[in-house]
């Protein structure tokens, strides 16, 4: 008879475990209303929408943080990247689209492709000829628009001391201050596109590219951070 009623308490306290236990799963599984409603907060800078273009002024390209990347087509299939790691300029910007405007130095010394043989060629007067032309410059004036975040500048790019029409499709990513206290700062991602035979550098392209090739045969892309430090206009 005690055998049995100690038998009875171990199963009653071990029901009563089981309840408890099943109780706080339904509890920990039921779905959160404030959860639903409430969804976890992202920073205020991902929330808010980012104005097409920053405020009004003349913006300093940071050539520390300012990158020129370019992709050459190589043997049909092949693309050989590079870029370049000086670049200085100003990017002027302005209520009047008419009236913004964008003017880029580049060094050509600066030429980089991860391979100091293909850069001393590219540095060569088959290429850049960097004694006679030590900078290649991209100046434009006036903007338009091709959907809510992208802008087209159609600037003039000259390389090897030929000048061409190269259309800068860009997007304003934000601004921001760095470090802190210091003037606002205004970052931009740019793309373009160009055929090297139309600046003269004509050495091997028909292997490179064959005779009909038709559209841009290097394709550019540039991320800017760029200082307001003049007065804005």
């Amino acid at each position: 008879m005690g055998s049995r009623n100690g038998g009875n308490t171990i199963l009653n306290k071990l029901f009563n475990l089981f309840e408890i236990g099943a109780l706080l799963f339904i509890i920990c599984a039921a779905p959160s209303t404030n959860a639903a409603a409430d969804p976890p907060a992202e920073p205020a800078q991902n929330n808010a929408a980012v104005p097409a273009l920053p405020p009004p002024g003349t913006y300093r390209i940071d050539p520390i943080h300012s990158f020129a990347y370019f992709g050459a087509v190589h043997g049909f299939v092949g693309l050989v990247r590079g870029r370049f790691d000086k670049v200085t300029g100003t990017i002027t910007v302005s209520q009047d689209p008419a009236a913004c405007a964008v003017d880029v130095t580049i060094d050509t010394y600066s030429i980089n492709t991860q391979w100091s043989e293909r850069d001393y060629d590219l540095r060569s007067p088959a290429y850049f000829d960097v004694i006679k032309f030590p900078t290649m410059t991209y100046q434009g004036r006036g903007i338009r628009r091709v959907s809510d975040s992208s802008w087209t500048l159609d600037g003039s790019l000259t390389i090897h001391g030929v000048t061409k029409d190269v259309p800068l499709t860009f997007t304003y990513k934000g601004l921001f201050h760095h470090p802190p206290g210091e003037p606002a700062r205004a970052a931009f991602h740019g793309t373009a596109g160009l055929k090297r035979n139309d600046f003269g550098m004509t050495r091997d392209t028909l292997g490179e590219i064959g005779a009909h090739w038709t559209g841009p045969d290097v394709d550019i892309e540039i991320d800017v951070e760029a200082d307001e430090k003049l007065p804005a206009k």
